[in-house]
């Protein structure tokens, strides 16, 4: 397909991708003239994750252009594919582990679930500050209640992975799973008030 083509069906403007190939997000088409040159499937998939990861993870381009070489490093690791995309920085895994606040209760609650979580995802370190805020404010979040929210989270991981399945192609699935995961966030969001608002009536029928 030619770049018009390629701004069609991405829905990214003509001027956008001549930028996204400037600076190495997008590899350059295959020449047909002197001024034009052919892009294929590859392309668009590619071409959409750089779009997700600036437009809906609000990485910069230097950001976007690091996750999308690692990712290429890892291409064949789904798994690899979807926690750099998630949110996961390009790591050594031999580097230490940034330090997460309350570290001992992160790592305990991990394994008292039976998940299989990197040292080095931010989401250990953006629970432990959570849970020490709520301890400062006088409202901590006792076992039992993490492990009720833990329980709920983990059949929201599961039916994400599931819409993302029926793909092959993991840059696609990767793109899928950034769009889907980050724009369901405000319908998880309005569905938990609904759900309290519904809760709360019935309590007090």
């Amino acid at each position: 397909m030619r770049i018009s083509e390629l701004s069609r069906r991405s829905e990214v403007p003509i001027a956008t991708i001549k930028y996204y190939l400037r600076e190495g997000l997008l590899a350059p088409g295959r020449p047909v003239t002197a001024t034009q040159a052919e892009y294929g499937e590859t392309h668009l998939r590619r071409l959409r994750l750089v779009r997700a990861l600036i437009g809906v993870r609000g990485l910069s381009v230097s950001e976007t252009r690091a996750v999308l070489g690692a990712v290429a490093e890892h291409r064949a690791e789904r798994h690899q594919v979807l926690g750099l995309v998630m949110g996961a920085r390009p790591v050594d895994e031999d580097e230490e582990p940034a330090p997460v606040p309350a570290a001992a209760e992160v790592d305990a609650l991990i394994a008292e679930l039976g998940w299989e979580v990197s040292e080095h995802a931010p989401a250990r370190a953006a629970l432990g500050a959570t849970l020490e805020s709520l301890r400062s404010l006088g409202e901590p979040v006792d076992r039992e209640s993490l492990l009720r929210y833990a329980d709920l989270a983990g059949r929201i991981a599961a039916v994400d992975l599931d819409r993302i399945a029926g793909t092959a192609d993991p840059l696609e699935q990767a793109e899928r799973a950034l769009v889907l995961t980050v724009m369901m966030e405000p319908v998880l969001l309005a569905l938990r008030r609904l759900a309290q608002e519904n809760e709360s009536a019935k309590r007090n029928a």
